[in-house]
């Protein structure tokens, strides 16, 4: 039988990380272990009981049984108009500036397919979200990468990147509130993010997938609430995290007419829609009550303090992030960041993620997501003071 050879852009990505986390899990399981898994960001929390009816009743009327329209039908798309309106003040057309996806991570990945040629560049930060790096690789592109360093807060610094890979760079991916680092970002920032993409001709992508995961009054801003961000940019959301729907498969891309129209004309070769009645589920989610959005950050949020009070109590220095709901933590002394999540599975049976699995200036951090019950994590504090601190 011939041995089928994998394509070169196929060979030239790295095993999945969060598959591998996955299978990991599994076989700790499988050996009959307790496992406390602070790994993969899956919220825990249900789907609120609204948008699980506005599905039923959906999914029972014959006449979604058909192909979805490519772009998203009309209700949905005015949904996110109304709602991005009122979260961020921002109008937007939903004829033009809104494209609905199977789940966010799917139009990130696709979005390069769009806009670079094989052997130009995206600008990516790093450690970042795999779908940057590996739909530019699909494209044939070349990732750039801008290292997020904690001294300048896990922002990419601008002035670093290499002025001969600007003159082939034609996107930059941003992120934040940042996974995996829980940072955030200001206007100042995002109107130098603007004026570097103007200068040098760039979309700017924006994964804005937690701007609704916040604490302590903090509240993220989106870049097309700027002056001139229309001009460059294309923001992605998703209704995973913000309502639970991880699973669902269903957020949205909005923002530069041009970039958004790129984006529809890739999905319409390659997908026939999001099954209509997840699209109509989804519009009770955005017009709907918001209240289970503010209940869930108050859990995350306290989730979020046990973990970190509970770390620096025992002597693992951690800091507190304002959004998001993961922890991004300095391995401890003599570990890198394999070998902190390998000793966290094999010591104390928690699975965590490896910084260098989201890319190599992860190095020397783990990512732990707050995403199972406050006790569980109390749990885990007490399995790690035991295990590595010696009490």
């Amino acid at each position: 039988m011939k041995d089928f050879v994998y394509s070169e852009r196929l060979r030239k990505l790295p095993p999945y990380l969060f598959a591998e986390i996955d299978k990991a899990k599994r076989k700790a399981k499988e050996e009959g272990r307790d496992i406390i898994d602070l790994g993969i960001g899956d919220p825990d929390l249900a789907t609120p009981a609204h948008i699980i009816d506005a599905l039923h009743k959906a999914a029972v009327d014959s006449s979604n049984h058909h192909y979805a329209l490519d772009a998203g039908m009309p209700q949905l798309r005015q949904a996110v108009s109304s709602w991005y309106n009122k979260r961020f003040k921002v109008e937007l057309d939903p004829e033009s500036e809104i494209l609905p996806l199977i789940g966010s991570k799917e139009g990130i990945a696709h979005f390069p397919l769009a806009f670079i040629d094989p052997g130009d560049y995206a600008l990516v930060p790093d450690p970042c979200y795999p779908p940057y790096k590996n739909g530019t690789t699909f494209a044939g592109g070349i990732p750039y990468i801008m290292p997020l360093r904690e001294e300048n807060g896990f922002l990419p610094d601008l002035s670093a990147v290499d002025k001969s890979v600007l003159q082939k760079a034609k996107v930059i991916f941003v992120n934040y509130p940042n996974n995996p680092t829980g940072a955030v970002a200001d206007a100042d920032f995002y109107k130098k993010i603007i004026d570097f993409a103007s200068k040098y001709g760039l979309i700017v992508c924006s994964d804005a997938a937690y701007s609704e995961v916040c604490f302590d009054g903090y509240r993220p801003m989106s870049i097309l609430e700027l002056d001139g961000a229309r001009d460059v940019a294309i923001e992605f959301h998703s209704l995973s995290k913000t309502y639970n729907m991880t699973g669902w498969r269903i957020g949205w891309a909005c923002g530069n007419r041009k970039a958004v129209a790129g984006l529809a004309k890739v999905k319409s070769n390659v997908d026939s829609g999001i099954f209509q009645a997840i699209q109509l589920a989804g519009v009770a989610a955005l017009d709907g009550p918001q209240n289970a959005l503010e209940k869930a950050n108050s859990i995350y949020s306290e989730r979020r303090d046990v973990l970190v009070d509970g770390l620096n109590s025992i002597g693992w220095k951690v800091k507190k992030p304002k959004a998001t709901f993961y922890v991004w933590a300095k391995t401890l002394k003599d570990y890198d960041s394999s070998a902190m999540a390998a000793a966290l599975l094999e010591k104390t049976d928690i699975i965590a993620t490896p910084g260098v699995g989201l890319g190599q200036n992860g190095e020397g951090y783990i990512r732990m997501a707050v995403t199972v019950d406050k006790d569980r994590i109390a749990a885990a504090v007490s399995r790690i003071e035991r295990a590595f601190f010696g009490r």
